[in-house]
């Protein structure tokens, strides 16, 4: 159980920090893909905060109290639209390498916690290969 709050927490954190960064990344992008590309980050900010609702309910449905930290959010200064997909794209990586971690904590326990684990690692996965169509052959 221990490991279980621990890889919801985590997860907790990095959709939440999603948020944030998908909604600066939406601030910074410029260009000719910028509209497109704005309303692709917001929707990712909303759908973060989405997961990070489902994830706290998980913890709480648990008996146990969501954390209040977020992951960090390192501020690379680096705002070519490029850059922030590259940005993007391993926040994403990151997310799903949590949600594995999820996966593997609750494999043969929760059926529940399972079916969620595998439905936000097909989310995740889903995303990353989205963003590598996006920087495929524009930059």
């Amino acid at each position: 159980m221990k490991n279980t709050i621990s890889s919801l927490n985590k997860i907790l954190e990095l959709e939440l920090a999603g948020v944030v960064k998908y909604t600066h990344y939406a601030f910074m992008v410029q260009g000719p893909y910028r509209l497109s590309i704005v309303q692709w980050l917001r929707t990712q900010a909303q759908e973060s905060l989405a997961h990070a609702e489902a994830v706290g309910e998980h913890i709480t449905s648990l008996g146990e109290h969501p954390t209040l930290r977020i992951s960090d959010l390192l501020e690379t200064h680096k705002h070519s639209t490029e850059d922030i997909l590259n940005e993007c794209l391993e926040h994403e990586r990151t997310a799903i390498d949590a949600y594995y971690e999820l996966l593997k904590a609750v494999k043969d326990g929760s059926i529940m916690l399972e079916e969620f684990a595998r439905t936000q690692i097909a989310a995740e996965e889903m995303h990353e290969a989205e963003l590598k169509k996006m920087l495929r052959d524009n930059f």
